[in-house]
C-alpha cells in the first residue's frame, strides 16, 4: 500500500458502528458504563479506543429510544452507578444491525474479489502474459 496514505483515515468512524457494538455487548451481559467502555475497548471487533463521551451519548440516546433500559444501583461503598440492559426492542435492533453488517461484508468480499482479479491482470500485463 502507498505509504503516503494515512491508514487511520481509512477506518470506519466509531459513530457509525458503536450502537451495534454496544447492543451486542449489552446482549451478552448487562453492564455499568465504565465496565461497558472497558469491554468495548477490549473487543476484537473494535479498532482504537472508545471515546467516553461518545459512548455515554449513545447510551442516553439508546435508552431514550427504548433499545436499552437503565437504572441506578447503589452499592455498599462508593457512588451509585447506572446499570444498562438490552430490551426486546434492542434485541430486534441488533438483529437489523447484523443483517446490515452481513450485507456490507458481502459487498466488501465482492470488492476484494474484483480487486484480486484486477491485481492479477496487472501482474499478467507487467510480465507480458496475454490472455485471449
Amino acid at each position: 500500500m502507498n505509504e503516503n496514505i494515512d491508514k487511520s483515515a481509512l477506518t470506519i468512524p466509531i459513530e457509525r458502528s458503536i450502537q451495534a457494538e454496544l447492543l451486542l455487548l449489552l446482549g451478552q451481559k448487562a453492564s455499568h458504563g465504565y465496565e461497558l467502555i472497558q469491554r468495548l475497548n477490549d473487543a476484537d471487533f473494535k479498532s482504537g479506543e472508545a471515546d467516553t463521551a461518545t459512548v455515554y451519548r449513545n447510551l442516553r440516546r439508546m435508552d431514550k429510544d427504548g433499545l436499552i433500559n437503565s437504572h441506578w444501583e447503589v452499592g455498599e461503598s462508593g457512588p451509585g452507578r447506572r446499570l444498562y440492559q438490552l430490551t426486546t426492542q434492542g434485541e430486534e435492533s441488533l438483529k437489523i444491525w447484523v443483517q446490515y453488517i452481513s450485507q456490507q461484508k458481502a459487498k466488501l468480499e465482492i470488492f476484494l474479489q474484483a480487486y484480486s482479479q484486477y491485481e492479477h491482470s496487472l501482474f499478467n500485463e507487467e510480465n507480458g502474459v496475454h490472455k485471449p
